[in-house]
C-alpha cells in the first residue's frame, strides 16, 4: 500500500493510508480533559456534537471511535482551553494555560 507524507491542521507530519494515523485522545485522555474543564459527559456531548453514549461507551473501552469523531470531541476540548502536549518519551498529554501575567 502507497502512503503519502502530510502536514495536519496542527502542524504535525503524519503518513496517509487507512490504518496510518494512530489515535490521539485516547479514552483516559478524554475523562482527563473532561476533568480539567469540569464537564460532564452531557456538557462534551452538547459542545462536540457527539452522542452521550458514544462518549460513554468509548471512555469505558466498549468501542473505538471514528478519526472524524476523534476530530470533533478534540476541538471541542480545545475550543475549552484544554491544550494537547507531546511529551517525548511519554507520549501525548494535556494542560490548561495560565493566566498570563
Amino acid at each position: 500500500m502507497t502512503y503519502m507524507i502530510n502536514i495536519d491542521q496542527y502542524g504535525w507530519i503524519g503518513i496517509m493510508g487507512q490504518g496510518a494515523k494512530e489515535t490521539i485522545l485516547t479514552p483516559a485522555l478524554c475523562r482527563a480533559a473532561r476533568g480539567l474543564l469540569d464537564w460532564t459527559q452531557t456538557d462534551l456531548s452538547e459542545k462536540a456534537a457527539v452522542s452521550r453514549s458514544t462518549i460513554r461507551d468509548y471512555e469505558g473501552h466498549h468501542h473505538e471511535i471514528h478519526r472524524a469523531t476523534e476530530a470533533q470531541l478534540r476541538r471541542a476540548f480545545e475550543e475549552g482551553g484544554v491544550k494537547f502536549v507531546e511529551i517525548e518519551g511519554c507520549g501525548t498529554g494535556l494542560c490548561l494555560p495560565g493566566p498570563v501575567n
